[in-house]
């Protein structure tokens, strides 16, 4: 079994960025609730998009991938996959998951990622840094298949 996480880093000094104006209205404004409110859905936000994982499963056939403890996560058997090919996002592809004209994007950081192409068409790009690890779990499979 293949499994590496991408840590969010950016996601996280966003987080950061944004809780020291937080922090500076607590200051000025004294203590809020709803302020610390806010800490409280930046605090979970973290927890839920700290990184990216992708795991590929020889023994089930499966390629999965997930954010964080495993928000908005997606299982595909490798016998549905048309294709798979490494691939480089560009910055209008940026982070989070979205719908683009490639299709389905999960990034968490850089540009590095592993495009699947479903045999209905659908499209996704999965980010990763370890693009070579992915690509030898999903050949392995493959070849193991035939």
């Amino acid at each position: 079994m293949y499994k590496n996480t991408q840590w969010s880093w950016i996601i996280w000094a966003f987080l950061g960025w944004f809780a020291t104006f937080v922090a500076m209205a607590i200051y000025l404004l004294g203590h809020n609730a709803l302020l610390y409110g806010f800490i409280g859905i930046l605090a979970l936000i973290g927890y839920l998009f700290y990184g990216l994982t992708l795991e590929v499963d020889q023994k089930q056939q499966t390629v999965s991938w997930w954010f964080g403890p495993g928000v908005l996560k997606k299982t595909v058997n490798v016998n549905e996959l048309q294709s798979f090919a490494a691939v480089t996002n560009s910055f209008r592809h940026g982070i989070g998951v979205k719908i683009t004209h490639d299709g389905w994007v999960y990034a968490a950081h850089g540009f590095k990622a592993i495009e699947f192409v479903l045999e209905d068409g659908t499209q996704y790009r999965i980010g990763t840094n370890d693009q070579a690890g992915v690509f030898a779990a999903l050949e392995q499979i493959k070849e193991s298949a035939q």
